[in-house]
């Protein structure tokens, strides 16, 4: 009967837009909340499932609403949050106030790591005592968002942080070449606008496990997103947002290269494997950079001639030793053969007796037609 009335009054104040109340645990939760979770004690009593959060998760960022991340910042936010959220760490709550909407009556979706997690909840108390009204919590949190299978976003500084380590990956520029990706992107980035999208599908890597990251012009921008759930369609597995963008990127880092000043060079991403290159990074550079690497075969003669990538060398790998010195030092050698194995006895080879030069090699089973075309699948 107790919990009865509690659960009335709950209903009641939801009814009147008065602050909602904290639901005791054990009690199931009214109003937005979903059937199947059960409140926990110390909880903030209007909670909201997935779906609802995917309502307002979306780009263009919708007026009226914002949804807060409650995890630490460079530990849990930086490396996937739902997209257009803002990081307001519980720990720095205080500390971070003015990042608040200023208009109390912004609906405010907050978020943690789980249904264990009560970071989010101790946050929306803190602001419902600052006068905001109109507060939800997201109990199950990020972790429910990806198992929903719902895009997942990554910081600007997330972006950096896995550039300078070399992580393979690759950056699409979503934006409009000559209007915007021209006049200034993101270093590394590829530009496939996301009106043809269709048409330039082939920028992306053979590879569908390949990492994507899509990016535009912040969260007024809905290009990027658009393009990531194109993605998705087409079967990649590791499709994630920049969600603030190039015009984040530039605030924190700079301008980024133009087509004027010449774009940036593909960076070589270097593999798992020591002394290897992704297959993303090699076809992005294949594609859009060919002249800044050496391409080595080092299969034999006969292979060579069925079937190899434009503008390769042949160097048969029973004949690199006596031939070393002849190999190029002005840019970097890519080594490949048909799986693998000959490649990277060769990157052994140089680095043994000339380390000076610099070189990386394809671990992956390629094979090649006639025609110029090719498949090509790393190896784990």
């Amino acid at each position: 009967m107790k919990l009865q009335r509690t659960l009335a009054l709950a209903a009641l104040f939801a009814a009147l837009g008065a602050a909602p109340i904290p639901i005791p645990s054990g009690a199931a939760i009214a109003a937005d909340a979903p059937a199947a979770v059960e409140a926990k004690a110390g909880w903030y009593g209007r909670i909201v499932d997935a779906e609802f959060v995917a309502r307002h998760a979306v780009l263009p960022k919708p007026e009226g609403v914002q949804i807060i991340d409650s995890r630490p910042t460079a530990r849990k936010y930086d490396p996937g949050h739902i997209p257009t959220a803002l990081s307001i760490p519980d720990s720095q709550f205080d500390k971070l106030v003015d990042k608040l909407p200023q208009d109390k009556a912004t609906l405010l979706i907050l978020y943690c790591d789980g249904l264990e997690c009560m970071l989010s909840h101790n946050s929306a108390f803190r602001a419902e005592k600052l006068g905001y009204t109109n507060i939800r919590v997201y109990a199950a949190g990020f972790p429910d968002w990806v198992k929903a299978g719902h895009m997942a976003a990554i910081s600007v500084p997330q972006l950096k942080k896995l550039m300078d380590e070399g992580a393979p990956l690759t950056l699409v520029d979503s934006r409009p070449k000559e209007r915007k990706y021209d006049k200034g992107h993101i270093p590394g980035a590829i530009s496939l606008p996301d009106s043809q999208f269709d048409k330039l599908v082939d920028r992306l890597p053979a590879d569908k496990a390949s990492p994507l990251y899509f990016y535009c012009e912040g969260l007024s921008c809905k290009l990027s997103s658009d393009s990531a759930a194109k993605a998705v369609k087409l079967g990649y597995t590791q499709v994630k947002v920049v969600p603030e963008g190039y015009p984040e990127w530039e605030r924190l880092y700079g301008a980024g290269p133009t087509a004027a000043g010449g774009a940036a060079k593909p960076a070589i991403q270097a593999g798992k494997e020591s002394g290897t290159i992704t297959v993303a990074s090699f076809e992005q550079i294949y594609r859009d950079a060919p002249a800044t690497i050496h391409l080595i075969d080092v299969r034999e003669p006969n292979e060579f001639a069925a079937g190899t990538f434009k503008g390769a060398v042949n160097v048969p790998v029973n004949t690199l030793e006596k031939r070393i010195d002849e190999l190029p030092a002005d840019k970097p050698i890519v080594f490949f053969c048909g799986a693998g194995g000959r490649s990277g006895e060769a990157h052994d080879m140089v680095q043994l007796y000339k380390p000076a030069l610099k070189t990386f090699f394809l671990n992956a089973d390629i094979k090649w037609a006639r025609d110029g075309s090719y498949t090509i699948v790393e190896k784990n």
